[in-house]
């Protein structure tokens, strides 16, 4: 499985380190950058990882920034991308589950390392249970509903 990674510079310790648990789980990487601390502008990098997804070359993505919010902000405005910011192992599974998310956003200034790959492998291991939720998800995407709110 292609993972795209991104991440300004407040996440970039933190990509590194999913980085290589994707690389030594078997999981292939890809990295958008940023590719050092030095000063870098989040949306360049959530934009990156959300083409990636969107155009199907990497069936998931990952985003580091210092809150998440950002990165979220940025790349739920690809259509087809649910970015889903997860603060604990739950809501990165439900992310998952319920939503459909297809991106996680870690806000690496809120989370330690043993956290983050904690919310990191709980939301590769779940998958979306449709149902009642794949309603919901349809719903999302304006262009689906001919770009009105849904009723």
């Amino acid at each position: 499985m292609r993972i795209a990674l991104g991440s300004d510079h407040a996440g970039f310790d933190l990509k590194e380190r999913l980085k290589a648990t994707l690389s030594e789980a078997g999981l292939e990487p890809v990295d958008l950058g940023t590719y050092s601390q030095e000063s870098a502008d989040y949306p360049d990098f959530g934009h990156a990882v959300s083409e990636a997804v969107s155009g199907g070359q990497c069936e998931l993505g990952v985003l580091v920034c210092g809150s998440g919010i950002g990165m979220s902000m940025a790349a739920n405005r690809h259509t087809g991308v649910r970015a889903a910011l997860a603060w604990n192992e739950e809501v990165g599974a439900l992310a998952r589950r319920h939503n459909d998310a297809n991106v996680l956003v870690l806000p690496a200034r809120f989370l330690d390392e043993g956290e983050a790959l904690g919310i990191l492998n709980k939301f590769l291991e779940a998958s979306f249970e449709g149902g009642r939720h794949q309603r919901r998800v349809s719903k999302i995407d304006l262009e689906r509903t001919g770009g009105e709110e849904p009723q």
